[in-house]
């Protein structure tokens, strides 16, 4: 199998990040869940989550670099509770002008957790929920029992408070992943999909869908393990290789800091521990240090793979 590396180095192509738009943080491992496809590996077992202090360096580098765009994952972020104080900072900084959450979506319909939409809706937070399909068999296979339809009630609360309607400002993503050894199909109609079946079967609307490819690390990876498929998988990645997504993929435009301030080129690269001039964390860097080559290797195969993935969706 030709490495990644091998593959960038023959297209004459140097994987740079060349600007920093975006600054993706990682604010603890803790989720509610244990999903198949989760490449964190996050779970009720963990115990790592993003301290205040953390936070406010992240803030100081957000200033610095006059980031656009902030893109809040975990785990669950709901579970770190420094998760608001975060939130209202970020919202004073005039350079922001987008604030996304990732959520699994189950805990928001909790008492305990019910206040932060009225913190979202306040904030215009951009909320990203992970549904990876609109039918309840796939969804449990791949999330548990009952979660599709906590998920279910969570859409229909957030569309009553005005997520996913027109003329609302406030935003509500889908992510689709797969659950299996294969790629995502087409956004586009995926995306069609979703909106006809959620819409048909239980009045839910959306703004967009994203597709995202499996990463082969963490609990993906472990899944692929058991079912004897890692090979197959890894070499499906490397035959859909796609040489046009190197200048499009996330990392040439994003930074990630994950939970204890140490900073990576991306969510996967955090896993894998490819960490950016370690012992530094992000207290320690300037936006200018992090405008360098990207650390790769054979699992940025998924983001450069067919139509190409990133945390946003597709790259086509």
């Amino acid at each position: 199998m030709k490495t990644f590396c091998e593959n960038v180095k023959e297209s004459d192509e140097k994987l740079v990040r060349n600007k920093l738009d975006s600054v993706q943080i990682n604010v603890g491992y803790v989720c509610n869940l244990t999903c198949r496809h989760c490449h964190v590996q996050a779970g009720p077992n963990r115990t790592e989550q993003m301290s205040s202090e953390t936070m406010k360096a992240c803030l100081n580098f957000i200033k610095e670099a006059n980031a656009a765009t902030v893109d809040i994952t975990g785990g669950s972020p709901e579970m770190n509770p420094q998760l608001p104080m975060l939130i209202e900072e970020l919202s004073n900084i005039n350079t922001v002008k987008r604030i996304l959450v990732r959520t699994n979506m189950t805990l928001l319909g909790l008492d305990t957790y019910k206040h932060l939409l009225d913190l979202f809706k306040a904030n215009k937070i951009e909320l990203v929920g992970s549904l990876p399909c609109y039918g309840e068999e796939n969804v449990t296979a791949q999330r548990g029992a009952g979660v599709f339809n906590k998920n279910i009630e969570v859409l229909k609360l957030l569309n009553s408070i005005g997520y996913g309607k027109e003329k609302t400002g406030l935003i509500l993503d889908l992510v689709y992943n797969p659950g299996g050894a294969f790629l995502p199909g087409p956004q586009a109609e995926l995306q069609a999909a979703y909106k006809e079946q959620l819409k048909n079967n239980y009045g839910i609307g959306f703004n967009h869908l994203f597709t995202i490819t499996n990463a082969p690390c963490g609990h993906f990876k472990e899944d692929l393990k058991n079912s004897s498929q890692l090979d197959a998988y890894q070499q499906l990645l490397v035959d859909n290789y796609n040489k046009d997504n190197l200048k499009k993929v996330m990392c040439v435009s994003q930074v990630n800091i994950g939970w204890d301030g140490a900073v990576y080129d991306c969510d996967f690269n955090q896993i894998l521990g490819l960490r950016i001039h370690a012992p530094k964390t992000i207290a320690d860097f300037t936006p200018e240090e992090l405008l360098c080559e990207i650390i790769a290797d054979d699992h940025c195969y998924c983001c450069t793979a067919g139509a190409g993935s990133s945390c946003q969706g597709s790259l086509e």
